[in-house]
């Protein structure tokens, strides 16, 4: 489990005197994030999209209906494709950029297939963007209702609630005593009843190199593992806990706005439109599987964890540059960005819809009549490749660069 934003060690002294407990505040950027307290308001540009952090509470959220958007769109896509000057798919599992498109322009249509594109491909980009904050939030309501984050930062500008402020700049140094690398890998509030869907995050300012985001498909990762290993994640339910990411907010002497939760989701949920199988867990927010002898939960959620960041096959990494928009679907992947770029700025604005309660295989079968699909079986079929044949055996040398 991820660290919490605070740790009192006890360290040892090589001198005559005792040891003596020091209190050590350990910044974990996760569960912590700065205050943007670096007085550089004046002279900068997005002073008002800086981070505040609202002495205000919200009552519990309750489920409600959601139907995905993505159900209305042209399965090909022509109208959004069509207005692409370039069309680039970065992976073969994931990962799209979209090239000579203005956001602020879709049609209604447009958006559907955006959302379509995005639950195939995992993440689109574009570039070049000069949507507003206020245009992106429109834009994702078109999607979902907005979620409203119970202990991050909004912007200083008033009614933005709906608003997540990414920001880090030079006022504190990351500190990997804090935290792992693979602790920063996440679907964005995978704790919540209805964890989000179509999620845009836009930099506004970033260093002139590193911050890069990284983004692992829950696709591939199903389908990497072995049929009976399949079929046993597919019965398999895991708690996604808010708690360490409330007491970050505490130690840091933050006003957590909503009292925080813990959800059991699927560890396979099923995505709505695609029909695709998707496992879905991530370090930073779920804790343990349920009714497993710890040790067996343990095991199984860290093979899971080290596939989602290690494996380089699931992944695509992104360039950031200033008006660069990622769209994401939460829950078919999890992300995680480079700290990599201290002491400089990285300012981005995130709007972040709300999906459907996350649906089991078996949920998603008996409800729909659909048959839920492994993602790389169907690729596939679709381009006339045996899936039940044995996979030939690697040669001596295998393959690598």
């Amino acid at each position: 489990m991820a660290p919490v934003a605070t740790n009192d060690t006890a360290q040892e002294h090589v001198s005559t005197g005792p040891v003596k407990k020091v209190a050590e505040k350990l910044f974990n950027p996760f569960y912590s994030p700065t205050n943007g307290a670096d007085g550089e308001d004046g002279d900068y540009k997005y002073a008002k999209y800086k981070p505040f952090f609202p002495n205000v509470k919200w009552e519990p959220l309750k489920e409600f209906p959601v139907t995905d958007r993505a159900h209305n769109a042209d399965p090909e896509k022509k109208s959004l494709l069509s207005a692409a000057s370039k069309v680039t798919h970065l992976t073969p599992a994931i990962g799209t950029e979209l090239l000579g498109i203005d956001l602020r322009e879709l049609s209604d249509s447009q958006k559907d297939e955006l959302a379509l594109l995005v639950a195939e491909r995992g993440v689109v980009f574009f570039r070049d963007q000069e949507i507003s904050i206020h245009e992106q939030l429109e834009l994702a309501r078109h999607f979902g209702p907005l979620h409203k984050h119970a202990t991050t930062p909004i912007p200083r500008e008033p009614g933005l609630e709906e608003v997540h402020v990414v920001y880090t700049d030079g006022s504190r140094r990351p500190d990997p005593s804090a935290f792992s690398k693979i602790d920063l890998w996440h679907s964005d509030v995978s704790y919540e009843l209805q964890p989000p869907s179509t999620t845009s995050l836009k930099l506004i300012t970033g260093p002139p190199y590193g911050g890069d985001t990284l983004w692992s498909s829950g696709y591939a990762l199903y389908s990497s593992f072995s049929p009976g290993f399949q079929k046993y994640l597919e019965g398999l339910y895991a708690v996604h806990s808010a708690v360490a990411q409330a007491d970050g907010a505490r130690a840091a002497g933050q006003t957590v706005r909503r009292e925080p939760v813990e959800s059991v989701h699927p560890v396979v949920r099923v995505h709505p439109v695609t029909g695709y199988k998707a496992v879905y867990v991530n370090p930073g927010f779920t804790r343990r599987i349920v009714g497993l002898p710890k040790a067996e939960s343990d095991a199984i959620l860290q093979l899971l964890f080290h596939q989602i960041a290690d494996n380089p096959d699931f992944q695509v990494r992104f360039r950031w540059e200033p008006n660069s928009i990622a769209f994401w679907d939460n829950r078919i992947v999890t992300h995680s960005a480079t700290f990599d770029f201290f002491p400089h700025v990285r300012h981005a604005l995130r709007a972040t819809p709300h999906g459907e309660r996350p649906t089991s295989v078996e949920d998603f079968e008996r409800a729909s009549g659909r048959a839920a699909k492994d993602w790389q079986k169907d690729l596939w079929e679709k381009q006339g490749i045996a899936t039940d044949a044995p996979a030939p055996r690697a040669g001596p040398r295998g393959y690598n660069d």
